[in-house]
């Protein structure tokens, strides 16, 4: 069965700094209709910086959506065309202040393909060297360091629930057979 679904018309409901949405209607295999809302995001990247000492530097965050602070690992969106492993460098540098020697890319997760088309870009990042970070005027970071392992038990006990940082710290692991 072809369960594709063709798009018969696309309204942009919103369009913002970071997101677009759209409201379509699309045809379904069955032949009929449904609307479809879809939220167009340019995609981000994620990094885990691992030094040298099986430590992992991370970033607290207040996130508004949920009103909490949150540890995660440094991330952030692309900018229009610009390639990921430029990206993930960028923002390791802004963030932290680190510089990665070597970047390994671990693959791409969709954060949420139901209704949103962010792509996000996993890296890890070896062979650091610190700088200065010089975060965006509108983020303000807390910077935590914890070894990898106890990372890796925050992720499995629930502690850290940010969906980048769950697949990167696991696909880490795994890379690493840690």
């Amino acid at each position: 069965m072809d369960l594709t679904e063709r798009t018969l018309s696309s309204e942009t409901v919103y369009q913002g700094k970071i997101v677009t949405l759209l409201v379509d209607q699309a045809e379904l295999p069955n032949g009929m209709q449904a609307k479809r809302e879809v939220v167009l995001h340019p995609g981000g990247v994620a990094i885990l910086p691992l030094d040298r000492d099986g430590n992992v530097t991370l970033v607290q965050q207040y996130r508004y959506p949920f009103h909490q602070l949150l540890l995660e690992l440094p991330a952030g969106k692309l900018d229009e065309g610009e390639d990921h492993r430029v990206a993930a460098a960028r923002e390791l540098s802004e963030e932290t202040g680190l510089e990665a020697g070597e970047l390994t890319y671990l693959g791409c997760i969709l954060a949420s393909p139901g209704f949103c088309t962010e792509k996000l870009h996993m890296y890890l990042a070896r062979d650091l060297s610190r700088a200065q970070s010089h975060p965006d005027d509108d983020e303000f970071l807390n910077i935590v360091t914890m070894p990898f392992e106890e990372l890796v038990q925050k992720v499995m006990d629930g502690t850290l629930e940010d969906a980048k940082t769950v697949a990167t710290v696991l696909k880490t692991k795994v890379l690493l057979n840690l």
